[in-house]
């Protein structure tokens, strides 16, 4: 019973198990305030670094965090989890807006959401336990190589006309672009990582994100008075209200409710219809997998740092719920984002009250600051990338488990890594699983043995026998055929099965197979048979077979019954 309550829907769970069922004091609002704009300060200029590595305008990426952000923290299953666009995606995401335009990045989007919560009714949130580690660090790392590797042409000011898809192509074609590298980018780049890099060395509660664009602003204004232009978001993005208003930057407007696939792509409007559907349908796979492994490792994550348990599969629901309604508005994918919840939780957060005052202040924001916000320079946000990359590829982990892991695992976590950076996440967490299951079934199967026990008695002809470990179908074949060789001279083979876990119906045909075999020379006696190898032969309807094949429910009855006949 206890575990059905685990593992049922329960959507907007966070949200009233913190607010309702808890009393909600205001000592507890302020609190959540107090961590609201702390993140806030966090996610804003992330948002738009993340939605300008998605290939949209960065305003895509304010929308994200703002809508997306408030849906899910109402209607998930954590309680401390921020939500908005995360960086994981951008490697998904890119490919999808360059070929279909916002319009289909937004219907990819709605898409995933559907999936998601299609997913958490069909109490999928337990998806994380059954994805080993070294995958997940594996696709992790190689997305984190990927964005950084995105980052390069903005961080130096490069010129590039075409940036190729394959990741070897981009590196050639970074390579080849080196001479092109502009001073000004350059040094507002480094400024910014510089600050990003050595603010948490001050111990200071306020986050380095922002005192680390202010400092790569200054840096443009010293550029700009030695007459060296830079690109900034106000040079790079522009924008039309509905009024036909047009403007650089980012728009001073809140997110607008539109039609995703009204929305222009690539000059004209997506149509909607089977074929675009069924051609953003892999993207949107993707897009949902990602989102399920992110918001419930990150669920995990908070509950360790809090002591509270997050409802799984009413997190899903509840992201589902965000990816829905973010792209009627506007907004990318999104996902409970690590960095920004473990930010939370250390600044205080009480409830998903300040992932919505997070929300609010990215809207605020949409209002007040939009102009100052278009002087913002590229090279800085791509500095902000690369540290986002840095920390997301958990670089020291990668390490520990290259030094101290078993081979097989190292093996899983390189592939990954490969299929990640050279083909897509899908590939690599499909075929990681894959190569991670089939070499821990090797690993069980060679755990399955037999050893010979003292009661065997070669002047009686009795073979006693002890298996070890579960007969499945990587292990039975090998088993048995060792049983085959080892029973040849001996009239009767007592097999003790106390230590078998699992007979599977490959593990039954190799046990039926030997018995027949053997069924003219020697007498089958199984003993101390467990409950679900019992259960199969039960259900395969194997019987005694008159001085071929008896069953026994102990070692000592099997031998006392021997002493008898004989």
């Amino acid at each position: 019973m206890k575990t059905h309550k685990v593992n049922r829907v329960r959507p907007f769970s966070a949200f009233i198990d913190a607010c309702v069922k808890e009393p909600y004091s205001f000592a507890r609002l302020l609190k959540d305030i107090i961590a609201g704009i702390t993140v806030g300060i966090i996610a804003i200029p992330l948002a738009m670094a993340l939605a300008i590595g998605s290939g949209v305008p960065p305003q895509y990426g304010l929308y994200t965090a703002a809508i997306a952000g408030i849906v899910i923290a109402v209607s998930g299953g954590s309680r401390y989890s921020v939500s908005g666009p995360t960086a994981a995606f951008v490697v998904i995401l890119y490919p999808v807006s360059q070929q279909f335009g916002l319009s289909g990045l937004l219907i990819a989007t709605l898409m995933s959401g559907v999936i998601l919560v299609v997913m958490g009714l069909a109490r999928f949130g337990r998806l994380i336990e059954y994805i080993p580690v070294s995958v997940t660090l594996g696709f992790t790392s190689g997305i984190a190589i990927t964005i950084a590797t995105m980052q390069v042409k903005d961080f130096f000011g490069l010129e590039l006309a075409h940036v190729p898809e394959t990741y070897v192509d981009k590196v050639i074609a970074l390579g080849s672009a080196l001479p092109t590298i502009h001073i000004g980018d350059t040094l507002i780049g480094l400024t910014t990582l510089f600050v990003l890099i050595y603010w948490p060395k001050l111990n200071l509660r306020l986050p380095g994100h922002l005192p680390a664009l202010i400092a790569g602003t200054a840096v443009m204004g010293i550029v700009n008075m030695f007459g060296h232009d830079v690109a900034t978001i106000g040079s790079q993005f522009s924008y039309m209200l509905p009024n036909g208003t047009t403007g650089q930057g980012i728009p001073p407007i809140l997110p607008q409710f539109v039609l995703p696939w009204n929305l222009p792509s690539s000059g004209s409007s997506l149509e909607l219809n089977w074929s675009t559907v069924s051609a953003l349908l892999p993207a949107a796979f993707s897009m949902a997998m990602l989102g399920a492994i992110e918001s419930l490792l990150c669920a995990v994550v908070l509950d360790g740092m809090t002591g509270k348990k997050h409802h799984s599969n009413g997190e899903l629901v509840g992201q589902g719920i965000g990816n829905i309604v973010a792209p009627f508005f506007g907004g990318i994918t999104a996902t409970a984002a690590i960095a920004r919840s473990a930010a939370n939780v250390r600044a205080g957060a009480t409830s998903p009250v300040s992932a919505i005052v997070h929300s609010l202040l990215v809207l605020l924001t949409l209002l007040v600051l939009a102009p100052f916000l278009s002087y913002l320079p590229l090279a800085a946000m791509s500095a902000l990338l690369l540290i986002v990359a840095w920390n997301m590829s958990e670089a020291r982990k990668v390490i520990d488990l290259i030094r101290h892991a078993p081979k097989d695992d190292i093996i899983v976590l390189v592939l990954c890594l490969s299929l990640t950076v050279l083909f897509d996440m899908v590939i690599a967490i499909t075929i990681g699983i894959v190569l991670a299951s089939l070499l821990f079934m090797r690993r069980i199967a060679n755990m399955t043995k037999i050893t010979e026990s003292p009661y065997t008695d070669d002047d009686k002809q009795l073979l006693v026998v002890r298996v070890n470990g579960p007969l499945f179908f990587a292990a039975a074949e090998r088993i048995f055929n060792e049983l085959r060789e080892r029973s040849k001279g001996y009239k009767t083979v007592i097999m003790q099965w106390d230590a078998v876990p699992v007979l599977d119906a490959g593990g039954l045909h190799a046990f039926q197979h030997f018995v027949t075999d053997v069924k003219h020379d020697t007498h089958v006696i199984v003993c101390d048979i467990p409950f679900q190898p019992l259960k199969t032969l039960a259900r395969a309807r194997v019987t005694p077979i008159e001085g071929t094949l008896n069953f026994y429910p102990s070692l000592q009855k099997a031998l006392d019954d021997l002493e008898l006949i004989q």
